[in-house]
């Protein structure tokens, strides 16, 4: 898969902060000694952590060098370093793992955060906030479009992108054995974006980055032009010519017994 556009990333940053500014808002911890933003991505969620828990040691972590870089000259204080969510697991017991947007691009992430369970002290907040939008218009055009040119066997080899969440009732049953509690909801953004072409341009730092990593730098421009037109069927201007980029997303705090 390309590597992660820093930039890119944050051409949307004040959407994109928003569910992590959220999911932070139901943390329910008055002080942290230690404190790890897992999948900090170039530091917008960090810098949340930082001020919410200034005595605290923050550590942010990601498995892009591209992301830590720009999350290292964002935060030049605090510390980073690389590493693969599938097998983490912090040096000592932490007060709070935070995790906005990653853990849909972890395989069996459910068992992974029951893993990480046990990384808390007790008290200890598990965070997580996840896009749970692969039946919306943005993402089923990605497929019809894969599907429907040249490319298509070239993608399907590759391998298309993340797995669908599991049920919520699943992540309650595997996380409460191990928790005092258990809060999950779904929340539903309607982000007004520019048109088309800046669904496009956010989706190309995130969930049409699998797609677009097999094809050629000539296939790319065709492949994005399909899809664009398959969005504009679902996408009508609004009053003021924006467009709602429907987002549904997934919320999960968990305190540990």
């Amino acid at each position: 898969m390309s590597a992660w556009s820093p930039s890119l990333y944050v051409k949307f940053e004040d959407e994109r902060t928003r569910p992590a500014a959220d999911l932070l808002a139901h943390v329910p911890l008055d002080s942290a000694r230690r404190v790890v933003d897992m999948g900090c991505g170039p530091g917008n969620s960090t810098e949340l952590l930082a001020a919410r828990f200034p005595d605290a040691t923050v550590t942010g972590i990601d498995s892009s060098p591209e992301m830590l870089a720009a999350a290292a000259k964002r935060l030049p204080t605090l510390a980073f370093e690389q590493a693969d969510l599938t097998t983490w697991m912090p040096a000592e017991p932490v007060d709070l793992l935070y995790a906005n947007a990653v853990f849909q691009w972890v395989p069996d992430h459910l068992a992974v955060l029951v893993r990480l369970m046990g990384a808390l002290v007790p008290g200890g907040v598990l965070a997580v906030q996840m896009p749970d939008n692969l039946d919306e218009p943005s993402h089923r055009a990605m497929h019809a479009a894969a599907e429907a040119g040249p490319w298509a066997e070239k993608i399907r080899a590759a391998g298309i992108g993340r797995e669908r969440l599991p049920a919520v009732e699943a992540y309650y049953d595997a996380l409460k054995p191990h928790a005092a509690r258990v809060d999950l909801w779904h929340t539903l953004y309607q982000h007004p974006l520019a048109g088309v072409p800046a669904i496009v341009a956010w989706l190309k730092s995130t969930g049409l980055r699998p797609y677009l990593a097999p094809l050629s730098e000539a296939e790319e421009p065709a492949f994005l032009a399909d899809y664009a037109r398959r969005l504009e069927e679902h996408y009508r201007p609004r009053v003021d010519g924006t467009v709602l980029l429907r987002f549904p997303r997934l919320f999960i705090v968990a305190v540990r017994a």
